[in-house]
């Protein structure tokens, strides 16, 4: 284990979160630009958990790193865990409308209609508008689509999160330990 983790033990939990949400928003935004994956509406709103969840968790490691009262890292690592809890809700919503188990939304686009003021700017618009649908999944993985996967990393998320945030205080490693 590093020397900053025997150091700084609670920043252990934070910095698997931080990778783990980091890298899968990495990996969501390879398939867009390096595999040419277009993400539909539904994809879009489930990475904003990760822009608001991953600045916590960042927060909550540099808490730890400086030693500050371990409450504020907790706390901060609950609040991460509420945000990766709403996006299992909205994977698992995406995912189910995939499996076309209910509806999704009617528009499922990621464009709208702004700026339009005249009947041609909104013709011009919708030529140029390429609708993609939140129901086909572009890609399946054991089984599970992106948004499938979405889920399954948000419950770890979560419950790496939450783990962190209730657990004892961790005794500190001495220098005459390490």
């Amino acid at each position: 284990m590093p020397t900053f983790f025997r150091r700084h033990p609670d920043a252990l939990i934070p910095a698997f979160v931080f990778a783990l949400a980091l890298a899968t928003l990495i990996g969501a935004w390879t398939s867009e630009l390096g595999f040419g994956y277009v993400p539909c509406h539904l994809c879009l709103e489930q990475r904003i958990p990760y822009y608001i969840g991953l600045p916590v968790v960042l927060a909550a490691l540099i808490a730890a790193g400086l030693d500050a009262p371990r409450n504020v890292t907790r706390t901060l690592l609950g609040l991460a865990g509420l945000v990766f809890a709403f996006n299992v809700y909205l994977a698992s919503y995406h995912a189910g409308v995939e499996w076309r188990w209910w509806p999704g939304p009617p528009d499922c686009s990621p464009g709208g209609a702004g700026g339009v003021t005249t009947t041609q700017d909104l013709l011009n618009q919708l030529n140029g508008i390429h609708v993609v649908s939140c129901t086909d999944a572009p890609f399946r993985f054991l089984g599970l689509s992106f948004a499938g996967w979405n889920a399954v990393v948000s419950v770890v998320l979560v419950v790496a999160a939450f783990f962190g945030a209730l657990r004892g205080p961790r005794r500190a490693m001495t220098a005459a330990e390490a």
